[in-house]
């Protein structure tokens, strides 16, 4: 593969991870982040989330639910979930805590809010190295079906530019042909570290 990509969503377990799994089992040189200010996972209701700190490991994670109440986080889907995500990585990580990780050639997010964060975090950043990076936003809602989904079509759509000679030459061909195709809106922007 030429380039190098990472998924980003809100707390990186869903939606960037699911992206993350199926481009890993693909070959792709892919990582994933979350842009939230901590990691949330639904809790027993909607006003008594589970909350942790970028960096605890999913195995904690998974430990501390399952002890809390597995028929509840089996049921809706968070102990698979989090049991997927171990054999990714050890923990989710934060994208404006990642500047040691290097650079990436694609940003893919899955949210409006959080592609308008890693712009701004891109932006923000010194620009000494002058290397483009395209950030990609795939609308997504935060459900496991559509996680599913958006990781196949993000899937696709590396598979396109990846296809590419060069995608900053022909970007604007690939997205327009993957909206009409998919008819799916993507938004995107060019940004530089």
């Amino acid at each position: 593969m030429k380039y190098r990509y990472a998924m980003v969503c809100s707390s990186n377990q869903n939606r960037s991870m699911e992206a993350h799994f199926l481009l890993k089992r693909q070959g792709f040189d892919v990582s994933s982040y979350g842009t939230g200010s901590h990691v949330k996972l639904p809790g027993p209701s909607l006003r008594e989330p589970n909350v942790y700190d970028f960096g605890t490991p999913y195995k904690h994670m998974f430990d501390d639910l399952r002890r809390k109440d597995p028929e509840l986080y089996k049921r809706n889907g968070i102990l698979p979930m989090l049991k997927r995500n171990l054999g990714v990585k050890t923990a989710p990580q934060r994208w404006q805590d990642n500047a040691a990780d290097g650079c990436f050639d694609i940003v893919f997010t899955f949210e409006e809010k959080v592609f308008d964060m890693v712009i701004e975090d891109l932006h923000n950043r010194d620009h000494v190295l002058l290397k483009t990076v395209l950030v990609i936003n795939l609308e997504v809602k935060d459900n496991h079906e559509e996680a599913a989904i958006g990781a196949r079509l993000a899937l696709d759509l590396c598979q396109e530019i990846e296809a590419t000679d060069s995608w900053e030459d022909s970007i604007d061909e690939v997205i327009a042909t993957f909206e009409k195709q998919r008819r799916r809106k993507l938004l995107y922007s060019f940004s530089f570290y």
